[in-house]
């Protein structure tokens, strides 16, 4: 686990960060911010992959009506797709935490501009300005 330079006490708060200036943008509080929020969601993320483990491991035993069968596995593949799909999230946590390591955090990787507090704070994964997200999406859906 990466440790954060400030003490939990002194972590600023949303509304701090929020209400900081401009000239404060990414600087080592709102970095150590938004790794204590990127940490507590990756945290949450294993424990519900560590949950859905133990569920499926105590549920071996099928039932013998085959409605009660379908409708457990049925359960199980919408349980799985979220995982999958918060296994992605939580790859995108971790780029997200390497970025902050390696000081590109909080910049839009396509424009080098900042990419916002308040956009952050919504989504701390965010790699581009909203700007930038909008113009890939309407690429995207003039490419398909």
């Amino acid at each position: 686990m990466i440790a954060s330079p400030i003490p939990d006490e002194q972590m600023p708060t949303e509304a701090e960060i929020l209400g900081a200036p401009d000239e404060n943008y990414m600087d080592p509080r709102q970095l150590a911010f938004f790794r204590a929020r990127l940490l507590h969601e990756r945290e949450t993320l294993l424990d519900a992959a560590r949950e859905t483990a133990i569920n499926l491991q105590q549920q071996i035993d099928a039932p013998a009506d085959p409605m009660d069968r379908a409708t457990l596995e049925e359960d199980h593949m919408l349980e799985l797709r979220v995982r999958d799909r918060e296994r992605k999230h939580l790859h995108r946590i971790n780029k997200a935490l390497a970025r902050i390591e390696n000081g590109s955090y909080g910049w839009c990787e396509e424009t080098d501009e900042p990419i916002g507090v308040r956009r952050l704070i919504v989504r701390p994964t965010a790699t581009l300005t909203l700007e930038a997200q909008e113009r890939r999406e309407l690429r995207r859906r003039f490419d398909s």
